[in-house]
C-alpha cells in the first residue's frame, strides 16, 4: 500500500511593529538580535531556506530549500515584514511553493488568517475580514489563490468553517482530538450512515474528512499525527535526523487500510501521515533542527521505505474524502478547554510560573471587545458617507495592505470604493477609518492571551494597537474609547505586584508609546543627527520609517552649525517639520523648537516643542527624550551607536557619550569606559582592510610585516560584540561583492577567505556559503578548478 508523508510548518509572529511608525522598535528580550522577528529569521526562517546536509567529515554535500518539500503557512504580518527585511528568504518560500506546484500540481503554501485572531471568538464581520485579507495577501505574494487556510491555534467552530468555505477555501488542518464523530459519506455508503464516536487514539488520521455545513457548503479537513507532532515540538526528536526518519517511516507504514480496501496509488489505498508543528521548531526551538528536517526530506524525496513526500492539496486531489466528520466546538490545538485560553483562567498557559494565575485574560478580552464594538459602530456610521459600500471597502482593503508600497493599489482602491466626490479631508478620514479597523483587529492577535502575564510584551503590544485604533477613531470624529478600555483593565491584576493592574500598565507603559507630532519630530531630529547630520540652514532632510516620514527644514544659521567638524555646540534649533503617514491622505506641518543635547542639556533632557504651522496661536506641545517609551529610546541609542561608525573620532566620542546618556543609570554604569577605548570603533574598518588588502606575494617583507602589525592592533583593541558584528557585516559584504562579479577572481577570493579566518575567527560563513552554492548550481563545472578550491575552503565537498 502506498504511503505519503506531509510535514507542515506553521510560521507566525504577532504584529510587532509600532503602529504609528510601522517599524519594529528594539525588543530587549530578543538579544542579541534587535527584535524577535530578526532573531527567529536568523535561527529558523532563513536556515530552512538553505538547510545544510553534511557528509561524515562535516563538509557540506547539499543545500536544501525545505520550503520546496514541506507544507507551510506563514502569517501575512510576518510576510509583510520579510518583504522589507528578508526578501531573499521570502523568495525561497515563494520559489518553494512554485517548484512544488510544478512537481505535484499543487503548491506547498497554505494561507493563514490575517492577524492570527481566535476565529470562534471573533465577530462575524471580523471573521470575514480576516479571511478576505488573508486571501488577498496570499494571492499577491504567491501568485495564485490559496487552496487551504491555517486557522490560528487550529481554533474552529461551524461559523468559522462557513467563513472559510464562503471564501473558496477547500481544506484546513486540525488536531486529532478535535474530531468528535465520523461517518461514511452519503453516496459511498447507504444514506445517513451511523456516526461513530472517535477520540485521538481511535481516529484514522490517514484520510481527509468532509465537514458538511448548514449553508450547504462543505470544507475538507486533515488531522495530523498528535504523538509525533508533540515529539518533534517537545521531546527532542530533532536531535538526530535518522531517528526522526525512522519514527516517521514506521508510523506511515503502520497506518491502517482505509474502508473499501486498497485501490492503488491514486485511489483510497493511498494513506497520508501528516506532522504539524510551529515552523520555528526547526532551528529556533531546537538548534540545527532544520538539518534534521533536511535529512528526513532527502529520504522522502528518494522514496525510501516506500514513503513519498506530498502536500495536503495534492493528496486531496488524488484522494477525495470518503468520510465525514463532526467536531468538538469550539476547540483548538493548544487548549484542552476549547478556546478558554484566550478569555479565561482555564489553566492552560506557558511562561514558567506555576503559581501565577491568568484571571487577567477575561478583563483584557472584554476591554478589547468593548473597544472593537465602538470602532465598528463608528466605522459604520462615518463610513456610510465616505464609501460606496463600507463593508465592501473594508473587505477589499486587504488588497491595499498586500501591496502597501504600490501607490497604484491605493489609487485603484479609491476609484472603486470611495464615494463620488470624496477628496481632501474626507478622503483622509476614509483612509484613517480603514487604518483604524486594521489596528483594532491587530489588537486581537492570539499571543496576547497565550502566556501567563499581562505585563509581557504580547499584551502590551495588543493594547498599543488598540490605542492606535482609538486615536484614529477620535481623529475621525468618533468617541473617546480609552476610558472604556481602562475600566475593564482596572480589573486585570498582574501577577507581579509592582506592575499593578492592566490599567496601570496601560497608563505607565502603553500611553507613552503614542505617536504624537512631538514624538515623531523629536525622534526624526535625533535620527537625522545621528545617521546623516542635520541639514544646512534653510535646507531640508527627511527621515522615513515605513509608516511615517518627517521632512525637517531648519531656519536661520545658529550656534549648532558653528562647528561643522563636530556639530555639538549648544543652542536651540527652530524649523518646520512636514509629517506624512501612509494611512492618511493628507500630511500636516508643525513648527518646532528643539534643544539638542549639549554641555548644559543632558541627552535625556533634550526637548522639542511643536505647534501646528498654520495656527500660530495654537497651544504648544512639549516632549523630552525621557518622555519617550523605553523601546523608542533604545532605537535612538542604536542609531547613535551605528551612526558613529561613519564619523570622525572627536564626533564619535561625543555621540557615544550621548548615546550612553539615553539608557538607564545602571545600563550607563555597565557601559562606562575610558575614552581611549573608543578607538575600538576603528575595528570594523581596520578588519575590512586586513581582509581586502593582501600582502604582496613572495618572501615576508614590509607589506607582510605591516599586515601582521595591523592584525595585532586589531586584536589589542578588544572590540565589543557590537563592533565585532560591524566587522562581520563589512567582511560579509566584501566577500559577497567578490562572488557577484561576472568572472570572479577566484584566487583573490580564496585569499580573502583565508585572511578572514585570521581576522575574524568567529565569522559566520552561512550567507557566503549560500551565495557560493547558488553560483555553483547555476554555472556548474564552468567555474573551473580555482572555483572548486574556493568551495572547498568554504566547507563544501568537491
Amino acid at each position: 500500500m502506498p504511503r505519503s508523508l506531509c510535514i507542515h510548518g506553521h510560521f507566525y509572529q504577532p504584529p510587532r511593529e509600532d503602529p504609528w511608525l510601522d517599524d519594529i522598535l528594539p525588543e530587549g528580550s530578543a538579544a542579541p538580535a534587535p527584535d524577535w522577528n530578526t532573531r527567529i529569521l536568523r535561527e529558523s526562517y532563513a536556515p530552512l531556506g538553505w538547510a545544510r546536509r553534511l557528509d561524515r567529515e562535516g563538509r557540506i554535500g547539499d543545500i536544501l530549500n525545505c520550503y520546496e518539500w514541506t507544507s507551510f503557512n506563514a502569517g501575512p504580518t510576518l510576510l509583510r515584514w520579510m518583504d522589507r527585511h528578508a526578501p531573499d528568504t521570502l523568495r525561497r518560500m515563494v520559489e518553494g511553493d512554485r517548484t512544488s506546484a510544478a512537481r505535484w500540481g499543487h503548491g506547498n503554501a497554505m494561507a493563514q488568517v490575517y492577524h492570527h485572531v481566535i476565529m470562534p471568538l471573533a465577530t462575524p464581520l471580523d471573521r470575514e475580514v480576516e479571511t478576505a485579507w488573508a486571501v488577498a495577501d496570499f494571492t499577491a505574494r504567491f501568485g495564485r489563490a490559496p487552496e487551504g487556510m491555517w486557522l490560528p491555534e487550529a481554533a474552529v467552530d461551524t461559523p468559522t468553517l462557513e467563513t472559510l468555505a464562503a471564501a473558496g477555501i477547500a481544506f484546513t488542518v486540525l488536531a486529532p482530538r478535535q474530531a468528535r464523530a465520523v461517518a461514511v459519506l452519503d453516496g459511498i455508503a447507504p444514506a445517513n450512515a451511523a456516526w461513530q464516536p472517535v477520540h485521538e487514539g481511535s481516529l484514522d488520521i490517514g484520510l481527509p474528512y468532509r465537514a458538511e455545513l448548514p449553508s450547504g457548503r462543505h470544507i475538507d479537513i486533515f488531522f495530523y499525527d498528535g504523538p509525533i507532532s508533540r515529539a518533534v515540538a517537545f521531546e527532542q526528536l530533532l536531535r538526530d535526523g535518522e531517528i526522526f526518519w525512522r519514527r516517521l517511516a514506521d508510523a506511515a507504514r503502520a497506518l491502517p487500510a482505509p474502508p473499501g480496501g486498497e485501490r492503488g496509488e491514486s485511489g483510497p489505498g493511498d494513506r497520508l501521515l501528516a506532522v504539524c508543528t510551529d515552523g520555528e521548531t526547526y532551528g529556533h526551538h531546537f538548534t540545527f533542527g532544520e538539518m534534521a528536517l533536511a535529512h528526513v526530506l532527502a529520504q522522502g524525496y528518494a522514496g525510501r521505505d516506500g514513503v513519498a513526500l506530498t502536500n495536503f492539496a495534492a493528496f486531496l486531489h488524488r484522494n477525495p474524502p470518503r468520510m465525514r466528520v463532526l467536531l468538538h466546538e469550539p476547540s483548538s490545538w493548544s487548549c484542552a478547554h476549547g478556546v478558554e485560553r484566550w478569555r479565561s483562567d482555564c489553566g492552560c498557559t506557558d511562561g514558567g510560573h506555576p503559581g501565577w494565575n491568568q484571571r487577567w485574560r477575561g478583563p483584557l478580552r472584554q476591554g478589547l471587545d468593548a473597544v472593537k464594538q465602538g470602532l465598528d459602530a463608528h466605522f459604520a456610521a462615518a463610513g456610510a458617507a465616505l464609501f460606496r459600500d463600507s463593508k465592501a471597502a473594508l473587505l477589499a482593503y486587504g488588497q491595499v495592505l498586500a501591496q502597501s508600497g504600490d501607490p497604484a493599489a491605493r489609487e485603484a482602491f479609491a476609484a472603486a470604493h470611495l464615494a463620488p466626490g470624496i477628496a481632501g479631508r474626507q478622503a483622509d478620514a476614509a483612509w484613517k477609518l480603514l487604518a483604524m479597523q486594521e489596528a483594532g483587529l491587530a489588537s486581537f492577535a492570539s499571543c496576547a492571551w497565550f502566556f501567563d502575564e499581562i505585563s509581557r510584551i504580547e499584551p502590551v503590544n495588543a493594547m498599543t494597537c488598540a490605542l492606535r485604533a482609538m486615536d484614529l477613531c477620535t481623529a475621525t470624529g468618533g468617541p473617546d474609547l480609552l476610558p472604556r478600555l481602562a475600566e475593564h483593565l482596572a480589573r486585570a491584576a498582574s501577577n507581579k505586584p509592582e506592575e499593578g493592574t492592566g490599567a496601570d500598565i496601560l497608563s505607565r507603559t502603553v500611553l507613552p508609546r503614542r505617536g504624537t507630532d512631538a514624538s515623531l519630530v523629536l525622534q526624526a531630529l535625533w535620527r537625522l543627527r545621528a545617521e546623516h547630520g542635520l541639514p544646512a540652514p534653510g535646507g531640508t532632510a527627511t527621515h522615513a520609517w515605513p509608516g511615517a516620514e518627517v521632512d525637517v527644514t531648519l531656519d536661520a544659521p545658529d550656534t549648532h552649525h558653528a562647528g561643522p567638524s563636530t556639530g555639538l555646540a549648544g543652542g536651540a534649533i527652530t524649523g518646520t517639520a512636514a509629517l506624512r503617514l501612509p494611512q492618511e491622505a493628507e500630511g500636516r506641518a508643525v513648527r518646532f523648537t528643539w534643544q539638542p543635547p549639549g554641555p548644559d542639556t543632558p541627552a535625556r533632557a533634550s526637548r522639542v516643542t511643536v505647534r501646528p504651522a498654520t495656527e500660530p496661536d495654537a497651544a504648544e506641545t512639549s516632549l523630552s527624550v525621557a518622555d519617550l517609551p523605553v523601546n523608542a529610546r533604545q532605537a535612538l541609542l542604536l542609531a547613535l551607536l551605528h551612526g558613529d561608525e561613519r564619523r570622525e573620532a572627536p564626533r564619535r566620542a561625543a555621540l557615544t557619550r550621548q548615546a550612553l546618556a539615553l539608557v538607564d543609570p545602571w545600563e550607563e554604569a555597565q557601559h562606562d569606559m575610558p575614552a581611549s577605548h573608543l578607538w575600538a570603533g576603528l575595528a570594523p574598518q581596520l578588519g575590512l582592510a586586513l581582509v581586502a588588502e593582501a600582502p604582496a606575494p613572495g618572501l615576508p617583507g614590509d607589506d607582510e610585516i605591516a599586515w601582521r602589525q595591523g592584525l595585532e592592533l586589531l586584536r589589542s583593541l578588544q572590540p565589543t560584540p557590537r563592533q565585532r558584528r560591524g566587522l562581520h557585516l563589512l567582511v560579509q559584504e566584501h566577500l559577497l561583492d567578490l562572488l557577484a562579479a561576472p568572472a570572479p577572481d577566484w584566487a583573490g577570493l580564496c585569499g580573502a577567505v583565508e585572511r578572514t579566518r585570521e581576522v575574524a575567527p568567529d565569522f559566520d560563513w552561512w550567507t557566503v556559503q549560500n551565495r557560493m552554492w547558488e553560483r555553483l548550481q547555476h554555472n556548474g563545472a564552468a567555474e573551473g578548478a580555482q572555483a572548486r578550491q574556493c568551495a572547498a575552503l568554504l566547507g563544501f565537498r568537491v
